[in-house]
């Protein structure tokens, strides 16, 4: 870049030392480099040098790249490739259709075309999957395998929440508390959103709402018979009651002042 803000042309002789393989001379097709130096060759003439006369060296700074799989320790350098078909016009065009042109006289297909396909397939695959919607008539259980507990759930007495119709009930012992406080939401708030507005206790205690169903049967419920009683009611806000509680209990303690007559100190008055 010039120092004026201007962009500089930077002619392809200067970088062509940078793109080009140093076994042909060419541009870089397929660039493969060598792990332990890092320099760069086509693919196909670097593969072929390691195969000739069991050659384990760079053709480039001679640098050992193994003393028996050197081949294990080159690999596709896909930045560089890329770096090549940008800055060169038309060359991967011209050497994809030579590479085609090549396989068909043998006869065979194209790798790139197959593994090319294959991608295709794979992705229109998986927007398939990804289009099609659940049908509304089939019952899609995906925790029908889990281990199972059963459960009743009833409001707390005097609690003005309404009975859920189907209070026994049977889900995934994965299951939380939460879950459970969104199910009882939709059938008695009518919105699955009010959900913290409901508390879970069993035998009194409140239940965190991370608990999964199974850790409650097991600490809770397991020299019980089946099924696990489960109530529920609105949130209680213990910060509101315990504060209130509190002006209640500091206004009945609050000290009676009371005002003191005044002493008349009459002996004072006569020494005076």
């Amino acid at each position: 870049m010039a120092g004026g803000g201007g962009m500089r042309k930077i002619k392809m002789c200067e970088i062509n030392e940078m793109i080009t393989c140093k076994i042909c001379s060419g541009y870089l097709v397929d660039a493969t480099t060598i792990v332990e130096c890092l320099h760069t060759f086509c693919k196909s003439c670097i593969v072929k040098h390691l195969n000739s006369d069991d050659n384990n060296t760079c053709p480039q700074c001679d640098e050992v790249i193994h003393q028996s799989h050197p081949l294990n320790y080159i690999k596709f350098d896909r930045t560089m490739q890329d770096i090549v078909y940008k800055l060169v016009p038309n060359l991967e065009k011209d050497e994809y259709k030579r590479e085609r042109d090549f396989y068909a006289e043998k006869g065979v297909p194209c790798p790139k075309d197959v593994e090319a396909e294959t991608e295709k397939d794979e992705k229109l695959k998986k927007e398939e999957e990804e289009d099609q919607t659940p049908d509304t008539n089939v019952n899609n259980d995906y925790h029908r395998l889990d281990e199972q507990v059963n459960l009743m759930l009833e409001p707390r007495e005097n609690s003005k929440m309404k009975d859920i119709r189907r209070k026994y009930i049977r889900c995934s012992s994965l299951a939380t508390i939460t879950h459970l406080k969104k199910f009882i939401a939709l059938k008695c708030l009518d919105s699955m959103d009010r959900y913290r507005e409901i508390d879970v206790t069993c035998d009194g205690e409140l239940i965190p709402k991370d608990h999964t169903l199974k850790f409650v049967y097991i600490t809770r419920w397991r020299t019980k018979p089946a099924p696990l009683k489960l109530v529920y009611s609105p949130k209680i806000d213990i910060d509101k009651e315990v504060t209130e509680k509190d002006k209640k209990s500091t206004k009945s303690q609050a000290p009676q002042w009371r005002l003191q007559p005044k002493l008349n100190y009459d002996d004072d008055d006569d020494e005076s």
